[in-house]
């Protein structure tokens, strides 16, 4: 079963002091590109994370979204920034030389200057983090499955309508080119008998003609290979693994054979079926844009 490339997911996963929220949004792409936006500290499980989103999600442009939610324990926490501090009560000592102050530093005008006291993430066991985080991107990636899925299930119904019309455009080209030759045949017969008497007919020139005309117009050999590519493409359809590249593939092979029978089309009747072939075709090219 196809699967389409756009897709949205989340999870979200909690245990002990640690919470993690995971996004994840996908859209066509013509590879595999995965990109990360997470908080600092899971730096070191980037690699992780990519490895294990690209063996679930394997075509489109990936974007996952990692934030650390608040929860009962602090994230972070205040540390003293020792050597800033004191630079400040050095600073603070020398005022109180210089202007002959003696009320003493008050901690809180100490505390107050800036980067005196900074935040400073907690740290967290590595094990817990990675229980975590791989709760929430599994629950993600789950969402983000179902929603591909489903997608594809549309996609697939769609594909299959097209190619059902485009065989029937197929089976009236089929059908319509050898009647080309032959009414092109009786056309030159019929103007050849208005000049019967001003000159003589050769009939074996006449034929090599004909045979000239029909080998122009001659299509069989593309409408074989086109029937050949929309059977390919129908075998893939039913594939479980990613074939939107073989598709994309196909479907610009299918539009190469329906240019070439109608630059050899000499007839208005066909070229009009093959326009609406080939604007059958555009619709399937453009689904196919989205499949993984």
């Amino acid at each position: 079963m196809i699967k389409s490339m756009t897709g949205y997911g989340k999870g979200q996963a909690r245990h002990g002091g640690l919470s993690l929220t995971v996004e994840i949004k996908t859209v066509n792409h013509r590879f595999g590109d995965i990109g990360i936006k997470a908080p600092r500290f899971l730096l070191p499980l980037e690699n992780e994370i990519k490895k294990r989103v690209g063996e679930r999600l394997r075509r489109g442009k990936i974007d996952v979204f990692i934030s650390q939610e608040s929860s009962e324990a602090s994230s972070s926490v205040p540390v003293l920034n020792r050597p800033l501090a004191e630079a400040y009560v050095n600073l603070f000592r020398q005022m109180e030389a210089w202007f002959d102050l003696r009320d003493g530093i008050p901690l809180a005008l100490l505390a107050a200057q800036r980067d005196v006291v900074q935040l400073q993430e907690a740290s967290v066991d590595p094990p817990q983090v990675a229980q975590v985080l791989h709760e929430a991107l599994d629950q993600a990636l789950a969402a983000v499955e179902q929603m591909r899925a489903a997608e594809g299930r549309a996609t697939l119904d769609d594909l299959e309508a097209r190619l059902s019309q485009s065989e029937e455009f197929l089976t009236q080209i089929k059908l319509r080119a050898p009647q080309v030759v032959d009414e092109w045949r009786e056309k030159l017969h019929q103007r050849l008998e208005r000049f019967r008497g001003d000159f003589e007919v050769d009939p074996q020139r006449l034929a090599q003609e004909v045979a000239l005309f029909a080998d122009r117009c001659d299509i069989s050999e593309e409408t074989a290979r086109f029937a050949s590519h929309l059977a390919q493409f129908r075998e893939l359809l039913r594939q479980e693994e990613a074939v939107g590249r073989q598709l994309d593939f196909l479907a610009q092979e299918l539009n190469r054979e329906a240019n070439t029978m109608g630059s050899k089309s000499n007839d208005a009747e066909l070229t009009r079926m093959v326009v609406q072939l080939k604007a059958e075709l555009e619709k399937i090219r453009e689904q196919v844009q989205n499949v993984e």
